[in-house]
């Protein structure tokens, strides 16, 4: 049976993407007395010296340092950090823009977070309401809320796991044997067809090339000489579908091309529903 809600999913990486810098550098690592470079450098070192995946290292370096400063890191902090989170030009008013324009076209736009980030910061920010689910690492809490061990720890490598629960409309992170159900394209709730993701770097590089290849489009965007520099080279290498800068206001490059996407989307829609008619 083919679907005929005609849906979009923007699957959007965070930090450098949505926001100039990593989320810990907007109030949380400030609060430790620590600098950004000072945090990350322990957390790399400790990473490269134990062989620890990065994404563990940082929560670990989170925990840790925060006992030593005295500071609860109980989910209502961490959230409460979150507030403080700096967005690109435009980004508060993106979602409504997008949404309008596909309302216009005929298509449901759907928000997606897929981060390497802490879930509970991104709550925290101006944006949170606007996905549909974040996909994000996330600690485990005992009794007194205090976190005890990382309930979900997302890199560059296991992104991708979360684009195939997307496409077949599986919002439960835990899900592991719904999500490699054979579903066929016209019956998922949104086809990799009918996806854009959205990333800033070299982390986001698999799921963009999952994305593109399965008829999807990956925009690549920067905001600095260097990013624009990496766009560039993963558009030559054909990883993503296009490059824009980091401004999201309505006269900016990326709501053209996004517009440009949402109306190819309801087009190939309205093929497929003669086709399976």
């Amino acid at each position: 049976m083919y679907n005929k809600l005609t849906k979009a999913a923007l699957v959007y990486d965070f930090d450098g993407t949505l926001s100039p810098g990593n989320m810990q550098e907007y109030g949380f690592i400030q609060a430790l007395g620590k600098s950004p470079e000072e945090f990350w450098g322990t957390s790399n070192s400790i990473s490269e010296e134990l062989e620890m995946n990065g994404v563990l290292a940082y929560m670990k370096i989170m925990i840790d340092e925060a006992r030593k400063a005295g500071i609860s890191l109980k989910r209502d902090n961490l959230v409460n950090y979150g507030r403080g989170i700096e967005l690109y030009p435009g980004v508060k008013d993106w979602f409504s823009l997008v949404n309008r324009y596909g309302k216009e076209r005929g298509v449901v736009v759907e928000h997606y977070i897929i981060s390497s980030g802490m879930t509970e910061l991104i709550e925290g920010s101006p944006i949170a309401s606007e996905f549909k689910k974040i996909f994000a690492s996330s600690y485990l809490y005992d009794e007194s809320g205090e976190p005890v061990w990382p309930a979900v720890a997302i890199d560059f490598t296991n992104k991708t796991q979360f684009l195939f629960k997307i496409t077949k409309g599986i919002m439960d992170i835990a899900d592991n044997r719904k999500v490699n159900r054979q579903v066929p394209d016209e019956e998922k709730p949104v086809p990799f067809s009918n996806m854009i993701y959205v990333g800033d770097g070299d982390t986001d590089v698999p799921c963009m090339k999952i994305v593109k290849m399965f008829g999807g489009n990956a925009i690549a965007v920067y905001n600095n000489e260097a990013k624009k520099a990496t766009a560039q080279q993963l558009l030559d290498q054909d990883r993503v579908n296009f490059m824009a800068p980091t401004d999201y206001t309505e006269s900016g490059d990326m709501f053209a091309l996004v517009k440009g996407i949402i109306d190819k989307i309801k087009a190939e829609s309205e093929y497929n529903k003669l086709k399976y008619r």
